[in-house]
């Protein structure tokens, strides 16, 4: 092997180590300006900060029920409390009664329960024990 080819290779081996280099630094230089910009909170995370008491049960039904518009009215909510719209708590109630005004008939499991001795019984168990 000649100096001449020595020396050719060298150089082939330094730009390309100097290729990688350039493409690491820039990858680093993303993940680093990806790290620093302040992340939008999640749908989910800004319902959250509105949904009380039961709401989360009523959305979660509502979507199990109307798969296809639910995602339009999470869209709307949203977009209502980014805007300041929305403020404060929304509870169960006060959800599926929106709901209902928007025009999806929402069907929540409900049980009646009473308290005996300290337990909790449906309506069903009460009604045998009192045979």
């Amino acid at each position: 092997m000649s100096d001449d080819e020595l020396e050719r290779l060298k150089r082939k081996k330094m730009q390309e180590m100097q290729r990688r280099m350039a493409t690491h630094q820039a990858t680093q230089a993303a993940q680093a300006a990806e790290k620093e910009k302040p992340k939008e909170p999640g749908n989910d995370q800004l319902l959250d900060r509105i949904f009380g008491d039961r709401a989360w049960e009523v959305w979660r039904a509502a979507k199990e029920q109307f798969p296809q518009v639910m995602p339009q009215v999470e869209t709307a909510l949203v977009d209502a409390i980014k805007q300041g719209k929305i403020a404060e708590k929304i509870d169960g109630g006060s959800l599926a009664s929106f709901l209902r005004q928007l025009g999806l008939p929402l069907r929540l499991n409900t049980q009646i329960r009473f308290a005996e001795h300290g337990e909790l019984k449906t309506l069903e168990q009460k009604l045998k024990s009192n045979e």
